[in-house]
C-alpha cells in the first residue's frame, strides 16, 4: 500500500501537476500582460500602504497583515529542508528552475488572490474567503468548493501541521537533547494560545514573527555569501549553465532531475496556484481586489528569490552537497557548519522552530476558513481547533510516512481543483486589472464596485464591493 501511494504521488506531481502549473502559469502571464514584471514597483508600493486599514475604528485585517499570514504559511521548513533537498538531488540547476517557476507562478498567485478578494464573505468583524468561495459564487458549484475545502483542511490544516511539529521536535531533540514530549507540550500550549484568539490573533502573531524569522535567516545567508565572495561567480555560473542545459534536455524530451526537483520544491515553498494563500488574501480590508492580488504575487517572488535563495546559497557555497549523501535540514546544518562553525547547527534548529511555528499558524487559518465554508458554527470551529492541537501533539511525538504521503496526494488534488477554477475565472481577474489600471491613469487611489464590471459572475451573491442595502436585500 505504501509503495503504491508513493508511486501514485510521484506520478501525480511529476507527470501532471508540474506540467499544468507551468502551462497555466505561462498562459496567465501572457494573458495578463506579464504583470509580475510590469507591476513590480506597484507591488512594493502597495506593501507600504498595507500598514493602514481603511477604518482605524474597525477591528479589521490590513493588507500587510494578510500578506504576513500568507507568508507565515509559505515560509516554513520547506525553505530550509525542501530547497536543500532540491540542490542535493537536482544540483545547482534546480535553483534556476525554482527562480523561473516563481516568476511564472506569480501570475497564478495574482489571479487566485484577486478572486478571493472579490468573492469574500463577512465573518463578524473580519472577512474570509478563498477558492471554495469563488467556486461556489462565481462557478455556481458548491460541491466543488466542498471538495476543495475537505482537501485543504486535511492536508494543510491537520496533516502538514503535524509534519511541522515533527520537524520542530526532531530538530530540538537532535541539537539540544530536549525530550519530544516536552516539546509537544510546549508547542501545544503555544498553538492553543494563538489559535483560540481567532484570525486577528493569527494576523498579529504572523506580522511580528515573519519579519523576524526571515530577516535573521537572510542576514546569516548574506554573511555566508560575503565570507565566500570569491566563489560566488562560480556558484551563479553553475546555476545558470546547468539550468539552461536542462532546458535543452526538455526540448530533447528528457525531464531531468534539476527540472523536476527545482519546480516541485519551489512550488511546495511558494504555493503559487495551489489555492492556499488566497485564504489569507481574502482577509484583507482593501479598497480594490487587485491590490491584494498584487501583494500576494509579490509574496511568491519574495519567498523564492530571497528566502529559498538564502538556503540555496548556503548549500551551494559550502560544496557539501557534492561529497555528502545528506539532504534536507541536516544538509543545511552541515553546510553552515562548514562555512561558519559549530554554532551554525544551533542556529538552524532555532530557525526551524520559528519557521515551522509560523507555518502552523498560517496552515491553521486555511483550515478554519474552509471549515466555515462547509459548516459555519462555533462548535465546529472549536472542534477543529482541538483537532489541530491534537495533530501538533501527534506530529511532535510520532512520525508516520504513510500519512505524509497521503497529505501530498490531498494537496495535489487540491491544486488540480484550484487550477481548473482560476483558469475558467481568469477573465474576471483581467477585467478587474483593467479597472485598476484605468483608475490609476486618472490619478486615483483605485476603489472597486461590482457594478463596474459587466456580467460579473456571481454578482448577485457578493457580500463585498456592493452597497450594504443591496446586500441586505439579497439576504432578505
Amino acid at each position: 500500500m505504501t509503495d503504491f501511494i508513493a508511486v501514485f504521488n510521484d506520478y501525480l506531481w511529476s507527470k501532471l501537476i508540474v506540467i499544468l502549473l507551468v502551462v497555466i502559469g505561462l498562459f496567465l502571464s501572457v494573458y495578463l500582460g506579464f504583470i509580475q514584471f510590469k507591476f513590480f514597483p506597484e507591488m512594493i508600493r502597495l506593501l507600504g500602504d498595507g500598514r493602514r486599514n481603511k477604518d482605524k475604528n474597525k477591528k479589521t485585517v490590513s493588507s500587510l497583515q494578510a500578506f504576513m499570514i500568507g507568508m507565515a504559511a509559505r515560509i516554513g521548513t520547506g525553505n530550509i529542508a525542501g530547497v536543500a533537498t532540491a540542490v542535493a538531488l537536482g544540483g545547482p540547476g534546480a535553483v534556476f528552475w525554482m527562480w523561473l517557476m516563481a516568476l511564472i507562478g506569480s501570475a497564478s498567485a495574482f489571479v487566485e488572490s484577486t478572486l478571493a478578494q472579490v468573492y469574500k464573505v463577512k465573518s463578524g468583524t473580519a472577512w474570509r474567503g478563498g477558492p471554495a468561495y469563488y467556486m461556489e459564487k462565481a462557478l455556481g458549484n458548491r460541491k466543488l468548493g466542498v471538495i476543495f475545502s475537505i482537501l485543504i483542511t486535511l492536508s494543510f490544516g491537520l496533516i502538514f501541521n503535524a509534519v511541522q511539529a515533527n520537524t520542530i521536535a526532531a530538530s530540538i531533540n537532535n541539537e539540544f537533547g530536549v525530550n519530544t514530549k516536552t516539546t509537544a507540550i510546549v508547542l501545544g500550549i503555544i498553538t492553543a494560545l494563538i489559535i483560540f484568539g481567532g484570525v486577528h490573533s493569527v494576523a498579529k502573531f504572523s506580522t511580528v514573527l515573519v519579519p523576524i524569522k526571515a530577516g535573521v535567516y537572510i542576514i546569516l545567508a548574506l554573511w555566508v555569501m560575503f565570507s565566500n565572495f570569491d566563489i560566488l561567480p562560480n556558484v551563479f555560473s553553475a546555476i545558470f549553465s546547468e539550468g539552461i542545459f536542462s532546458i535543452k534536455q526538455m526540448f530533447g524530451g528528457i525531464m531531468g532531475a534539476a527540472v523536476l526537483h527545482g519546480i516541485r520544491r519551489g512550488l511546495f515553498s511558494n504555493e503559487a496556484g495551489m489555492g492556499s494563500a488566497p485564504n489569507a488574501a481574502a482577509t484583507a480590508d482593501v479598497t480594490h481586489p487587485v491590490k491584494q492580488g498584487l501583494i500576494q504575487a509579490l509574496g511568491v517572488i519574495v519567498d523564492t528569490f530571497i528566502i529559498c535563495s538564502s538556503t540555496a546559497m548556503i548549500v551551494l557555497v559550502s560544496g557539501v552537497y557534492k561529497t555528502s549523501e545528506l539532504t534536507g535540514i541536516p544538509l543545511t546544518q552541515e553546510s553552515l557548519r562548514v562555512s561558519l562553525g559549530d554554532f551554525a547547527a544551533t542556529f538552524v534548529s532555532i530557525s526551524v522552530f520559528l519557521f515551522a511555528l509560523s507555518t502552523i499558524m498560517g496552515n491553521y487559518y486555511y483550515g478554519e476558513s474552509n471549515i466555515s465554508f462547509m459548516k459555519h458554527s462555533k462548535k465546529t470551529i472549536y472542534l477543529y481547533r482541538f483537532a489541530v492541537i491534537g495533530m501538533v501533539l501527534f506530529g511532535a511525538l510520532y512520525s508516520a510516512e504513510l500519512i505524509w504521503s497521503l497529505a501530498d496526494i490531498f494537496m495535489g488534488l487540491m491544486v488540480l481543483v484550484n487550477l481548473y477554477a482560476i483558469t475558467r475565472l481568469s477573465k474576471v481577474a483581467k477585467a478587474l486589472l483593467k479597472d485598476y489600471i484605468a483608475q490609476k491613469k486618472q490619478g486615483l487611489d483605485p476603489v472597486f464596485r461590482a457594478d463596474k464590471i459587466a456580467n460579473l459572475p456571481g454578482r448577485d451573491k457578493l457580500e463585498a464591493w456592493v452597497d450594504e442595502d443591496e446586500v441586505n436585500n439579497q439576504v432578505g
